[in-house]
C-alpha cells in the first residue's frame, strides 16, 4: 500500500463547528485530530496521557492553574498527563491535537463540549 498525503486545508473545509475535533490519521495507538477553536474551553485534564497542541493557523492560549502559554502559528505545547488546562482562542484558531486513541476531549469532566465518539474526516 502506498501512503497518501493529507492536506490540512482540505480537511478543515469539511467542518465548521468549534471545539469539535476531527480525526484525520492514526499512527500506532495515537490519533491526529484537527480542530477549530474559538472562545474558551473548560478546565480539564487527562489523567493517563499527555496531549500535544500544534497551532496550524491563528493563535491560542493554554491556561494552567499556575500560568499560561501563548501559542502562534507553527508553535506547539505538550501538556503533561494530569495537568489541568483550559484552551482559549480570542478569534478562530486552527489546531492539530495529537493524543492516544480513545481520549475524550474534556477528560473526566463531562459537559456540553464533551465529544464521546470519534469523528473521522
Amino acid at each position: 500500500m502506498i501512503p497518501t498525503k493529507i492536506n490540512f486545508q482540505n480537511k478543515y473545509s469539511k467542518f465548521s463547528k468549534h471545539w469539535s475535533p476531527r480525526v484525520i490519521a492514526e499512527m500506532n495507538d495515537y490519533q491526529f485530530k484537527l480542530a477549530k477553536i474559538k472562545g474558551e474551553f473548560i478546565w480539564h485534564n487527562h489523567k493517563d496521557t499527555d496531549e500535544t497542541f500544534i497551532v496550524v493557523e491563528g493563535s491560542m492560549i493554554l491556561k494552567f492553574r499556575d500560568g499560561e502559554v501563548h501559542l502562534s502559528k507553527g508553535e506547539m505545547c505538550v501538556v503533561p498527563k494530569g495537568v489541568d488546562h483550559k484552551p482559549i482562542a480570542k478569534s478562530e484558531c486552527k489546531i492539530l491535537v495529537i493524543e492516544p486513541s480513545g481520549v475524550v476531549n474534556t477528560g473526566d469532566t463531562v459537559g456540553d463540549l464533551t465529544i464521546n465518539e470519534e469523528m473521522w474526516i
